[in-house]
This record gives structure tokens, sequence and C-alpha cells, in this order.
């Protein structure tokens, strides 16, 4: 039923990896067989319920569609849709439970399960998000699609998930820009470099990478020879950060490199 569907949602968000890995343990195929044989819709529905309980999560998910398929125009039909979609998540075959979740939006927008399908879209995205090292496009489109439980249904518990994932979101899109700031430093590419932490510094200020950037800004600054900009960052990271590691590298760092500006 779709009151176990709101709890099993909340679960896989609070719960996550751990819940994914067990799940994805007996996660079966949707290879099997699902041959049409005719059913009522009851009993197709709760055989569907049956194998996503014991873990069976793909072969789920294609019953569930079964039962879409058998009995369209029934309110099981509407049911199964999200369910098939819960179970594709669980069975992080992440791109199938995007399709069926936008699926069931674009049939049902207005339906008071509506919020679910939204989140689980955003968990979906959220779950593929990848290492700094590699491109970040899949970040992107997790905190657009966070962004938007948030703004839909700001009052549920949903968004208030979504608004703690996407402090982590903003935390790994800065690391990103860290990474490939550092390589630009690593290059002797100043310009690029300081663009980069700048980026950090004004977008992504709240993160725990703000410090960092900080004193990188520093350390390009006085490569690029301009030891002024090198003590306002500097003092910037004092002012925000006074007992941070980063401040105290800056500190000595513009005494030993620029300590006529720090005079004037």
């Amino acid at each position: 039923m779709l009151t176990n569907l709101r709890t099993s949602l909340l679960r896989a968000a609070l719960v996550g990896a751990t819940l994914v890995t067990t799940a994805g343990c007996a996660g079966g195929s949707a290879d099997e067989d699902v041959a049409y044989v005719a059913r009522d819709v009851e009993t197709l529905y709760a055989e569907a319920q049956r194998r996503l309980d014991r873990g069976n999560t793909l072969f789920a998910a294609a019953l569930f569609d079964e039962v879409e398929r058998q009995h369209p125009y029934s309110p099981w039909a509407r049911r199964a849709q999200l369910m098939s979609a819960f179970s594709y998540y669980i069975a992080r075959d992440y791109n199938k439970s995007i399709r069926n979740s936008q699926r069931f939006l674009s049939i049902h927008p207005g339906n008071k399960d509506a919020p679910y399908a939204y989140y689980l879209i955003a968990l979906s995205y959220y779950e593929q998000i990848s290492d700094v090292n590699r491109d970040q496009k899949i970040t992107e489109q997790a905190k657009s699609a966070l962004r938007e439980v948030n703004r839909r249904f700001p009052q549920t518990e949903y968004a208030a998930d979504a608004r703690l994932k996407l402090d982590l979101v903003e935390d790994h899109l800065a690391g990103k820009e860290m990474e490939i700031g550092r390589f630009y430093q690593r290059s002797g590419q100043w310009l690029a470099s300081a663009a980069r932490f700048r980026n950090v510094v004004e977008r992504f200020d709240t993160t725990s990478h703000t410090p960092e950037a900080l004193y990188r800004l520093t350390e390009s600054s006085l490569a690029l020879g301009l030891p002024d900009e090198a003590v306002k960052y500097a003092a910037v990271l004092g002012a925000n950060y006074p007992g941070d590691e980063w401040y105290e590298k800056a500190y000595k760092l513009v005494q030993d490199k620029a300590p006529a500006a720090i005079g004037g």
C-alpha cells in the first residue's frame, strides 16, 4: 500500500547505503520469467509486494509493471507505477527509477503521492554522485532535483532530508572546484587556479572547503605578484576562521613573502 511506500521511501533516505546494499544483494533479475499470465489485479500486486519484501527487487519491479500492463485503468495501476520506481531504486537501477517516477508525474501530476515521486527522482540522482575526480554532471542533476523537492514541498519530511543532502552536494561541488584549482596551481596556471578558488569562496562559502580556498587565493596572489591581494585574503581568512590551520599557514606565508604589504 502507499502508506507503506511513504515509510519505505523515508527509511531509504535516512538509512541510505545500508538499505540499498542489503536489498541489492538479493535483487534478482528483471529477466526472470514474467511471461504474460492473466491474473486478477489483487493477486498480481500482492505477488509483486511479496517479491519486494523478500528483496527480489528487480523481479518485483517487473511484476509491478505487469500490474499496470494487465490492469491499466484500475487504481492499482497508479500504485504499481510508483512501487515499480521504488523497486528499481532499491535495486540500484537508478535510470529506470527516474524514468518511471517521471512517467508517474506526467500522468498524475497532482496526485497526493507526487512528492514521493519527486523525492525518488532526487534520491536516484543523489546515489549516483561520483568522486570529485570525475565529471560532475550527475551532481548538478542531483542538486537541481533536491532543490525541486524543497521548492515544491518545503514543509514535508522529504524537503527536510533534501536540504541536508543539498549541503553535502554543495560540499562535493566545492571539492571538485578545489581539485581543479590545485591542479592549475601545480601547473603554474595561477590565474586559472585563482578563478576556481574564488568560485568556492563566492558560491560555496558555507562549505568546509572555504578556509583552504582562501589560503590558496593567498598563494595564487603572491605568485601573481599581488601582495596586497594576498594580505586581503589572509585577513578575510583570519576574520572568519581565526583558529583554523589554514589561517596560520596564510599568516606565515604573507609574513615571509609580503612583509611590506602587511606593514602598509
